[in-house]
């Protein structure tokens, strides 16, 4: 019998890992990204009676070679890498830590917004190649503009008060938040998504990934949008139809994009957004701070000494409740 917890990645931090040994548990560390029989190799052998889920999907293969598991917990918010289905056939609640890194991921937001309306990556690349390309140049006022947000969570609702912050207005569509959530927030609800789409400056996606929001940004939606829209995305990848997303930056249908999250991760070599200007990317790092990772740690590392010692956790927090008919 063991006292492991699997960690799919190299690394945990500190406070999290204290968490966890101080409740007596040992941390299992994987290699970052580790799939397959690899990953497989290292769930039997560790026997873990929790896993601590960062990077690398968990599958039925995964849980079948884990009959000890007892719960999952996700270091983040979005668990589309977590077979949550196959959890709930098997009793296993899934929990996430929705919100703890929701001022490092909206502060990413409006970096790689800033990057992408002040061409900040191609000027930087010219000075360095010794042009200075001043003439000509017409920058972008970000003030004034609309943002438009796809789901108002957590994250989102900290972008808007960025976003208000920087004297743009925000409205949202998300109908699952209720409409005093709205209006405490000072946003403007919009009940459809394609009225967001043709009435945004700047798109920013903050939706979990789900059957019902894969492409929610597609080939139709993208002709609705203005010439002048920015599209941000620091939720998932599959959000978006990268080809159709594509095809509309190289015909200049938009004016760009700014993406730290991809339908696969890493990316292909042949991917068509590497010979794209008119976007700015980065390798999903959005909540990767010393403080979000902290604070996502320690909750995510809680959850599962809390389930395991049979204490109640927020209800809120664990994402299959419903199926696993969990009340309280």
């Amino acid at each position: 019998m063991t006292n492991n917890i699997l960690i799919t990645g190299p690394s945990l931090a500190p406070a999290a890992t204290d968490v966890l040994v101080d409740a007596g548990y040992v941390p299992v560390y994987v290699p970052p990204y580790s799939d397959g029989d690899g990953l497989i190799a290292a769930v039997r052998q560790a026997d873990p009676v929790g896993i601590l889920a960062r990077m690398g999907r968990i599958d039925g293969g995964v849980f079948d070679a884990a009959p000890r598991l007892r719960v999952v917990s996700k270091h983040g918010a979005g668990v589309d890498n977590i077979d949550v289905d196959a959890a709930t056939s098997r009793g296993i609640p899934v929990l996430n830590a929705a919100g703890a890194n929701a001022v490092s991921v909206a502060e990413h937001a409006i970096a790689l917004l800033f990057a992408v309306a002040k061409k900040v990556i191609p000027l930087d690349q010219s000075i360095r190649e010794g042009r200075w390309e001043k003439a000509g140049f017409q920058g972008r006022e970000l003030a004034g503009s609309v943002m438009g947000l796809v789901a108002f969570g957590a994250i989102a609702r900290q972008t808007a008060r960025f976003a208000k912050g920087l004297g743009m207005s925000v409205r949202a569509y998300d109908p699952f938040t209720p409409a005093e959530v709205f209006a405490a927030e000072g946003v403007e609800r919009v009940e459809d998504l394609d009225t967001l789409f043709a009435t945004s400056n700047v798109l920013s996606l903050h939706s979990p990934l789900t059957p019902a929001t894969k492409h929610v940004v597609n080939a139709r939606r993208l002709a609705l949008m203005k010439r002048d829209a920015i599209i941000i995305n620091t939720a998932r990848g599959g959000l978006i139809d990268e080809t159709a997303l594509a095809a509309a930056l190289a015909e200049g249908r938009i004016f760009g994009a700014g993406l730290d999250t991809f339908a696969q991760e890493p990316p292909p070599a042949d991917h068509p957004f590497w010979s794209e200007p008119r976007l700015v990317l980065s390798p999903h790092i959005g909540g990767v701070t010393a403080a979000a990772n902290n604070r996502v740690g320690v909750e995510a590392a809680q959850g599962i000494v809390d389930v395991l010692a049979g204490r109640s956790v927020s209800p809120a927090r664990i994402v299959n409740r419903a199926k696993l008919k969990i009340t309280a």
